[in-house]
């Protein structure tokens, strides 16, 4: 199950006409939402489900600079500006700290990657390199045999199960719809161009659209016939009951990571390895992840089993008048990998016993949608004018979530981005 987030009380009703449809209600598409609504832009966001009830209420709510690639950090410091400002846009608190983030390291080889980063990337920000004692002083009570570490004190966190909900309800005061429990089957189109979605529930005819349906948007745009190649990566995640802990810092090592929640306990995970479903789409796709696993082979813990047949039944074709696949899975859920979540514990109390002393109050997992490069897709569409896709955030898309919404809502209403989007651009990944 899900983290409980927040409720928000959303519309019943079902508007006939907008100008902006936005298909998803995680955080991403509400980012977008509130962004159209403070600009006095009619807009409507459909959830198949709950809003924030896949990945935007899983995550573990880091919101980092630390490690990203330098043609992705624009986004990351857009956001980090955003989120500092969060609290009094939607007159709510969403858990973001300003606390810090650091790596830390096993080897010398680990460190000659923090290494080439800070030189290639991090040296313009505040990132520095840590000599084992003073991981000891930032991070006390540790047991040591660090080979080093990387810090940024400036980056941070926020909480995914406040989050979404603030938005959400900032969204509805300023105007905007948002209609749960109704899946999008597809889109409408009239004269070339998109002119309406088609839902469960009837029609909406609106000016533009923004796709922002996470694992979900790669088979609703199959049935439109563009490709969107993302696959699934499951992780599993646990949450302790409040307890006295060694920092404010969210701390990652190569098999856990730690970081402390605004209810006095931690969110912890096995940051060293992660669950891939063997899917249909990991034949059609798969090898275009091969230099991704090539890197990353020892974290990968492949899986065969219900997902292959569950997946191959939700269909890949369907007519508007058809009953689709987001209606037979209103969410998302993933049974936890209670061994992962073992393994995490063990190697946390063995770096830092004072979390021996831990009560687990709640585990859950949550699907990640991965493209192959790990970046983003923010994007028009070309195949499907009025057509803006926002998915395949690959794990970043919650600390990334309040440029990528507004982002993705400039691309759609034409006006000035708020990053450069050419790094996003759906087709870089075309084969």
């Amino acid at each position: 199950m899900a983290p409980r987030i927040t409720p928000v009380q959303t519309s019943q009703e079902m508007p006939r006409s907008t100008t902006v449809v936005v298909i998803g209600g995680g955080i991403v598409g509400l980012m977008a939402a509130l962004t159209l609504a403070e600009r006095g832009i009619p807009v409507t966001v459909l959830e198949k489900g709950r809003i924030a009830g896949e990945q935007s209420s899983r995550n573990l709510g880091w919101i980092r600079k630390i490690g990203r690639e330098e043609h992705d950090l624009p986004l990351s410091l857009a956001s980090e500006r955003l989120w500092a400002a969060m609290a009094e846009r939607v007159g709510a608190d969403v858990g973001y700290r300003r606390a810090g983030i650091m790596y830390v390291a096993r080897t010398e080889a680990e460190m000659a990657g923090h290494r080439a980063w800070l030189e290639a990337v991090g040296k313009a920000l505040d990132a520095r390199l840590l000599t084992p004692g003073e991981i000891d002083r930032l991070v006390p009570g540790g047991t040591g045999g660090w080979a080093g570490g990387i810090h940024s004190p400036t980056d941070g966190r926020a909480e995914p199960t406040l989050a979404a909900s603030a938005i959400a309800r900032a969204a509805l005061s300023k105007g905007a719809v948002i209609v749960e429990d109704c899946a999008v089957r597809t889109l409408s189109m009239a004269a070339g161009r998109v002119a309406g979605v088609v839902t469960e529930r009837g029609e909406i005819g609106c000016d533009q659209v923004i796709l922002a349906g996470g694992l979900w948007s790669r088979r609703f745009l199959g049935n439109l016939g563009v490709s969107l190649p993302t696959l699934p990566l499951v992780a599993s995640v646990l949450r302790t009951a409040p307890m006295e802990g060694p920092t404010e810092i969210a701390v990652g090592a190569p098999d856990f990571s730690f970081r402390k929640r605004a209810d006095g306990g931690y969110t912890i995970t096995q940051r060293g390895a992660f669950i891939v479903p063997l899917v249909p789409d990991s034949l059609l796709i798969g090898h275009r992840y091969l230099p991704m696993l090539r890197a990353q082979w020892r974290n990968v813990r492949l899986s065969l089993g219900r997902d292959f047949v569950n997946d191959l039944a939700l269909g890949r074709h369907w007519g508007a008048a058809a009953t689709s696949p987001f209606e037979r899975v209103r969410t998302m859920d993933p049974p936890v990998n209670e061994g992962l979540n073992a393994e995490a514990m063990r190697n946390l109390v063995a770096a830092w016993p004072a979390f021996g002393n831990a009560v687990i109050e709640e585990s859950w997992a949550g699907t990640i949608d991965v493209t192959p490069d790990s970046l983003p897709v923010i994007s028009p569409v070309a195949k499907l004018p009025g057509l803006t896709l926002a998915s395949g955030f690959s794990g970043h898309g919650f600390g990334t979530s309040p440029a990528a919404g507004r982002l993705a809502a400039d691309l759609a209403t034409g006006a000035a981005p708020i990053v450069d989007p050419a790094f996003y651009r759906l087709e870089r990944l075309s084969s």
